[in-house]
């Protein structure tokens, strides 16, 4: 696969040079790797930008950490810059989180695939399907926080900017042929507008583990203690909780509840390595849960409201009025209205398209491509639900 030369960025002199560079370019492609898969504390390990010039592979950890990247921050604000990246999301999201940048004039070549009904939006399926090339697959899951890094991880890193400027352009094209390049600027709009809590850890997340509320009471503690006890020791050796112990290692567990480290050596995810590092702090938090019984579950309301029978037909008139149009627009239906959406619009039973003007739930483009196709598919069987209803 070919892939342009690119040049390594490793010092601070060397970003603020390249960082005046981009101030005059009008296109860059962007992307970044993390290290999410290896630390619980993640952080961003590497940006690749493609220009007209080359491609370059800056390294926050040798300049001293992502908050050096801080020379950038100009060119991510400049509105005169088109960035593309390619899935924007974790990309921004890291960025913003570890960096404080800002964001203009941005390019989603993902989102701008599934909005035009592309069968598969990764960048590997669209670069095969316009320019015939294979793009390395193998270091997705890298380790990008370890140095040095390998000449197949910095081949990888470059390649997923080689082809992001020559795909926005063949992209762009095609949603401006099919009137839909307003609905791609409004979603990237929102991309560039997204804020993220900052994260915290929620130490009732052991019920959102696969099962655990089928669990009873007994069980429902020694889990709950497990998961706590997972969480403190990942924090303290910088891994993810996953690959501490997993969820299902955690679930059988707490269902056998067992009290001697040889009762724990039977136990699927529970290797010899485990039991010497983990073997006493794992029983211990058997035993506090053991002392610690579980409250019963109580059904806690989930937000959404209780659908009565009109809603529901509602809902169902719109499903149906979604698949034809998604499959007219050759579009995935949870791309053109989500689920959500539809309920939120069966609740608001609009009259006229207005009454669609101000649901949070609804994209403005959607809005305002097919709020009269809405009001006029609910009018229409606004008879048969009185029938139904009488």
């Amino acid at each position: 696969m070919p892939v342009a030369d690119y040049e390594r960025i490793e010092r601070g002199s060397d970003l603020r040079a390249l960082s005046r560079e981009l101030l005059r370019e009008t296109t860059i492609a962007v992307d970044t790797e993390a290290d999410s898969f290896y630390h619980y504390f993640d952080k961003t390990c590497l940006v690749q930008i493609g220009t007209s010039q080359g491609i370059y592979l800056i390294d926050p950890l040798a300049l001293g950490g992502p908050a050096e990247l801080a020379p950038l921050a100009p060119v991510f604000a400049s509105k005169k810059i088109r960035k593309i990246f390619h899935a924007a999301e974790y990309d921004l999201y890291v960025l913003k989180r570890d960096c404080s940048f800002e964001f203009e004039n941005l390019f989603d070549t993902m989102v701008s695939a599934q909005l035009l009904g592309y069968p598969a939006v990764g960048l590997a399926a669209i670069a095969k399907r316009h320019f015939g090339v294979l793009l390395p697959k193998d270091e997705q899951r890298s380790d990008w926080s370890a140095r040095p890094l390998r000449e197949s991880q910095l081949v990888y890193a470059a390649a997923d900017v080689t082809y992001l400027e020559r795909m926005a352009k063949i992209l762009e094209a095609q949603l401006r042929e099919l009137g839909r390049f307003e609905w791609a600027q409004q979603e990237f709009e929102a991309l560039m507008r997204r804020t993220w809590p900052v994260r915290e850890f929620d130490d009732a997340g052991y019920l959102r583990i696969k099962g655990a509320k089928a669990l009873d009471a007994a069980s429902l503690a020694v889990l709950r203690e497990l998961y706590l006890m997972r969480d403190a020791r990942a924090r303290e050796v910088d891994r993810p909780p996953f690959k501490v112990l997993g969820n299902r290692t955690l679930m059988e567990i707490a269902q056998l509840q067992p009290t001697q480290q040889n009762d724990l050596a039977g136990i699927k995810g529970v290797t010899e390595l485990i039991l010497r590092r983990l073997g006493r702090e794992i029983l211990a938090a058997v035993g506090r849960g053991q002392r610690s019984p579980h409250e019963p579950l109580r059904k806690v309301a989930s937000g959404r409201r209780r659908m009565d029978r009109r809603t529901e037909r509602r809902v169902e008139r719109l499903k149906r009025w979604r698949a034809k149009r998604a499959k007219e627009l050759e579009l995935d239906p949870g791309v053109l209205c989500p689920n959500t959406s539809l309920e939120a619009i069966a609740w608001r039973d609009p009259s006229v398209r207005e009454d669609l003007a101000g649901v949070p739930e609804l994209k403005r483009w959607f809005v305002g491509a097919f709020a009269q196709e809405i009001v006029e598919v609910l009018r229409d069987g606004s008879d048969e639900n009185s029938e139904a209803a009488s």
